[in-house]
């Protein structure tokens, strides 16, 4: 039987037949005959001493599994010496092809399990976690040195590690360089003082640990607060006075005001005819709601200013911000104290964010992809796994994933 077709990673094998076996598509093959150099004396020989079929994994044909039957052919020279004939499809002491040990590895990576990877190429899973982790040794190199802008941010990995772990990226590039296995203050230090000498900016959100670990062991870095972390100390402080005011409200206002709570976030230029009504009832109910409204609303207003010329006029973004405190200190609002303190402990690092323009928003979403991949597989119990699996997805996610 004469076969002319290309068969992807097959190509320079002759096909002899096919054949189909239940849910197996058996392919019998062999190389054409040739002379091979010795291996022992460098001689070159075509005479053949056996013939040996071996049976070899292949990646699937139109959704059915695939076994190669390759008749592998073995020389003898004259100095006495038997060896294997040189084949492009399968490695030595392997039983599966290279493109299907390819295919696995991506899939291990790109995959939701190890154990829905395995059901789709007819093995085992601990196979498929020797192919991850085989990939892994290749791939992830060790970190020598961390770039001059880092970000950092924690996430929760419930591994046997610990709870939560932090991660470190480029943030620059915005690739994740490497995961600590905890995120506690001495492990954060210790790996800055190792890799860090060239580190000048670090973006973290507002951890005092975080920042006492990067203080002392860079000395004095340009540390950036990620603007998301500190608006969201305005926008908690005006949602516990709502929650405290609506207590008085009737129980239809109650209710009504909690569902429409976003009306109190959204910018007011935004609002349409219906969420603007809403907004003035309620604030109309109560004189501090108003007041903490239309203190959020002064946030709002200087940060956008903050946004236009803190690359040039830093001074006078750092005046207007003290002004505001001090607004936020003669309004008397409790929920407010907690605001002020925060953005006075913080103040350099947040009148950064605006000279540098550097965020931690890339990063977070990095934390988001990381979620999924950990609910997809139930959870990891292994930290090198799973920080492997983080670091493969992101190097290998321009590369899709219908393999095979």
């Amino acid at each position: 039987m004469n076969f002319n077709i290309s068969i992807p990673g097959l190509k320079d094998v002759l096909v002899k037949n096919v054949e189909e076996v239940g849910e197996y598509i058996h392919v019998y093959v062999e190389m054409e005959r040739k002379p091979h150099c010795c291996p022992k004396c460098g001689s070159q020989t075509n005479r053949i001493h056996d013939y040996r079929i071996q049976k070899i994994k292949h990646l699937k044909w139109f959704e059915r599994k695939t076994l190669l039957f390759y008749k592998r052919r073995r020389y003898v020279c004259a100095c006495g010496k038997r060896f294997s004939e040189m084949n492009t499809f399968v490695e030595c002491y392997q039983r599966s092809t290279i493109e299907w040990n390819q295919a696995i590895a991506i899939k291990a990576i790109k995959g939701k399990t190890y154990k829905e990877t395995a059901e789709v190429y007819g093995t085992s899973p601990t196979t498929v976690v020797r192919r991850f982790d085989q990939i892994a040794k290749e791939a992830i190199h060790p970190v020598t040195e961390l770039p001059k802008v880092i970000a950092i941010d924690e996430y929760k990995g419930d591994t046997k590690e610990g709870k939560y772990q932090l991660i470190i990226a480029n943030g620059i590039t915005r690739e994740p360089i490497d995961i600590l296995p905890n995120r506690y203050k001495k492990t954060i230090k210790r790996y800055l003082q190792k890799h860090g000498a060239q580190v000048q900016i670090v973006i973290m959100d507002m951890s005092p640990s975080f920042k006492a670990a990067v203080q002392e062991a860079l000395g004095k870095p340009v540390i950036v607060a990620d603007r998301f972390h500190f608006c969201r100390y305005i926008y908690w402080a005006l949602d516990k006075v709502r929650r405290r005011v609506q207590q008085n409200f009737h129980a239809y206002d109650r209710k009504k005001c909690k569902r429409m709570k976003h009306v109190f976030h959204k910018a007011k230029d935004k609002l349409n005819n219906e969420e603007r009504w809403l907004l003035e009832r309620y604030l109309s109910m109560s004189e501090e709601l108003k007041q903490a409204y239309e203190l959020k609303e002064a946030f709002r207003a200087w940060f956008t200013r903050a946004k236009e010329i803190g690359s040039t006029q830093i001074k006078k973004v750092k005046y207007e911000l003290e002004q505001l405190l001090i607004r936020f200190k003669t309004e008397g609002i409790l929920e407010m104290s907690d605001v002020i303190k925060t953005f006075k402990n913080w103040q350099t690092e947040i009148l950064n964010s605006f000279v540098y323009n550097y965020s931690n928003g890339f990063l977070e979403g990095i934390n988001n992809s990381t979620k999924v991949i950990k609910r997809n597989a139930f959870g990891f119990r292994s930290f090198e796994r799973f920080r492997a699996k983080i670091l493969l997805t992101h190097q290998f996610k321009g590369i899709g994933i219908h393999v095979g």
